[in-house]
């Protein structure tokens, strides 16, 4: 069963990036929706991010071509960077092109100077991606939407507004998938009182007594 959620997850994963490069507006119209009702940033945010993932990757893609790969996440406006350049100034012109895009507030520059990666190794790291988040599915302590999991080479990073007690638990259970060499964490840390509030209310039980 679970290999079978696997498969589906990297499908849907392998699909998604597909999408992403072909036509990300629809991708976002579409997938916008069903984030906002379940994550905790606000809808403003999601969409800011949005938006800065699809001007950095239009902006790298004009300036440095096919010669570089480059994976660009947001979160509440950090930006991740992820890949490969095979250059030096390749790896420090894409850190000024994403910082100069509005809204971004900081970026953490994770690209490796290197050959870039082969279509097998992103497979590899799809799945990788695809076992974190089923394993944060299964956790009766994590809400695996509250995360964003990016895998590069084995390293996995981990974005998202927890708090402490999720972010050592999540990290512990990633740390444990097959394949991971290495956790980063990128989270924004709140308290519980702060989580409760952003959680629904509990659905309001029928307390009316049965008619005689």
């Amino acid at each position: 069963m679970r290999s079978s959620l696997l498969i589906k997850t990297v499908s849907g994963l392998l699909l998604v990036s597909t999408m992403a490069a072909c036509a990300p507006l629809m991708f976002a119209g579409v997938a916008g929706t069903a984030m906002v009702a379940s994550d905790r940033r606000t809808s403003g945010a999601q969409l800011e991010d949005e938006a800065i993932e699809l001007r950095a990757q239009a902006r790298i893609r004009d300036n440095l071509g096919e010669r570089v790969h480059v994976n660009v996440t947001s979160f509440n406006r950090q930006v991740l960077l992820t890949g490969e350049v095979t250059a030096e100034k390749d790896r420090q012109g894409v850190l000024q092109l994403v910082e100069r895009i509005e809204n971004v507030k900081s970026v953490v520059n994770e690209l490796s100077v290197t050959p870039l990666s082969t279509l097998s190794e992103r497979s590899t790291d799809l799945l990788i991606t695809a076992k974190v988040k089923a394993s944060f599915v299964d956790s009766r302590d994590l809400f695996a939407n509250a995360f964003k999991v990016v895998t590069e080479r084995g390293t996995v990073y981990l974005m998202g507004r927890v708090t402490q007690r999720e972010a050592n638990s999540a990290t512990h259970q990633t740390r444990n998938v097959g394949g991971v060499n290495k956790v980063v964490r990128l989270f924004e840390i709140i308290t519980e009182d702060e989580l409760r509030n952003l959680l629904p209310p509990p659905a309001p039980t029928d307390t009316a007594k049965p008619a005689k």
